[in-house]
């Protein structure tokens, strides 16, 4: 391989010339606000005094109320939790082995898919 050819800093600096950054050039429309040039104004629907579009009109929100609600909140009830609950005890105890170990948490396994230790 060849060595590259070695360069000043002259010449990075004449490269880094054209790395500056430009500011914004803005112009004003018949309203008097500031646009961009060449763009279409958004809040007119004009585009070089030529009617383009018309503009939706803005909605106004109404303002959110900060901190918990004054409603009170409707308990959640489904109609099908009533039948699930019931059967949830006598599903989670699995004989007697599961009654005896009810508030115990179960062993972490360990090894490459082992038996619990």
């Amino acid at each position: 391989m060849s060595i590259r050819m070695r360069h000043t800093r002259g010449h990075t600096g004449n490269r880094r010339s054209h790395h500056a950054l430009k500011g914004i050039r803005a112009v004003k429309n018949e309203a008097g606000a500031l646009a961009l040039p060449h763009r279409l104004d958004e809040a007119t629907g004009t585009y070089r005094g030529k009617q383009i579009f018309t503009p939706k009109a803005k909605r106004e929100r109404a303002p959110k109320a900060k901190g918990p609600s004054a409603e009170p909140a409707l308990p959640h009830a489904h109609e099908h939790a009533h039948a699930e609950h019931t059967n949830a005890e006598v599903k989670s105890s699995k004989g007697i082995f599961g009654k005896i170990t009810r508030g115990i948490r179960p062993k972490a396994r360990s090894g490459m898919g082992g038996q619990a230790s």
